[in-house]
């Protein structure tokens, strides 16, 4: 059995997720990447993280919409290294549209995979941690987990839900060793946002730092990007010793957006 501390990581096959992954696995952390596709693809990132950070990663299918499958994803985690050290629920999806004309099952897809889905992980993982005697669960929220935008509904809901997750779990197991924060993001450069610019661009007749500034980071005052890697680095400190007693809080990395 790996004397590793194991990190899971939901929704990891890129983006934010697979920075975070990837910092784990260069601190020498097991890691589980998480997708529902289960492709070759997704298994050569866990093969690449294992042989670049000389640790184990291993890729495991599962549909977080569906709560027996993120219960069983910390399950098998648990059964291939030995614990589950750190949980990071950072899976998600989004849709945009007014809410009298929100489909119904755009709604129920989000809330599921975006809160409820860490319901799910944490449940299964506390009882791991506690015997354990600690661990760390981190939450990707959202800069829209503490303020609204229109057109959003369901991602705000859902990540305003995981704020107040976020505050009720780490009340709960205060005295166990773990804790549980949410990172909250403004507007990262992923993959996903690199090829909205194009359009973006065609739809205002702007070049691509002008739309940048101008329509994506309207909101986000240093009017930069932030980067996956920003994220990883704030989970991993969240994951460290220096973070023991920071719980049931959040870290804003969105360039100022909600001071204002």
């Amino acid at each position: 059995m790996s004397t590793r501390k194991t990190a899971i990581v939901t929704g990891s096959t890129s983006g934010i997720g697979l920075a975070i992954a990837e910092a784990f696995a260069r601190e020498g952390c097991n890691v589980v990447l998480n997708s529902f596709s289960d492709t070759p693809a997704d298994h050569a990132i866990a093969e690449r993280l294992a042989t670049a950070h000389k640790t184990e990663a291993v890729y495991l299918k599962a549909d977080m919409s569906k709560g027996a499958e993120c219960r069983t994803l910390v399950a098998e985690a648990a059964k291939r290294f030995g614990s589950v050290d750190i949980l990071v629920n950072n899976a998600g999806i989004q849709h945009v549209a007014p809410v009298d004309a929100f489909p119904t099952d755009k709604w129920d897809a989000i809330i599921a995979i975006n809160l409820t889905s860490a319901f799910h992980t944490i449940a299964a993982a506390l009882p791991l941690m506690k015997q354990a005697g600690g661990g760390r669960i981190i939450n990707i929220a959202s800069a829209h987990g503490l303020v609204a935008s229109a057109y959003k509904s369901a991602y705000v809901s859902a990540k305003h839900g995981i704020m107040g997750l976020t505050k009720t779990v780490a009340l709960e197991v205060a005295q166990q060793n773990i804790t549980c924060n949410a990172i909250c993001p403004g507007y990262v450069l992923t993959p996903l946002v690199e090829a909205q610019i194009p359009d973006q661009m065609k739809a205002h007749n702007m070049d691509r730092d002008t739309v940048v500034r101008e329509v994506m980071l309207d909101r986000q005052p240093t009017k930069e990007f932030v980067t996956v890697e920003q994220i990883a680095a704030t989970a991993v400190f969240l994951a460290s010793d220096a973070a023991a007693q920071i719980n049931g809080t959040h870290i804003s990395v969105d360039g100022g957006w909600t001071a204002q």
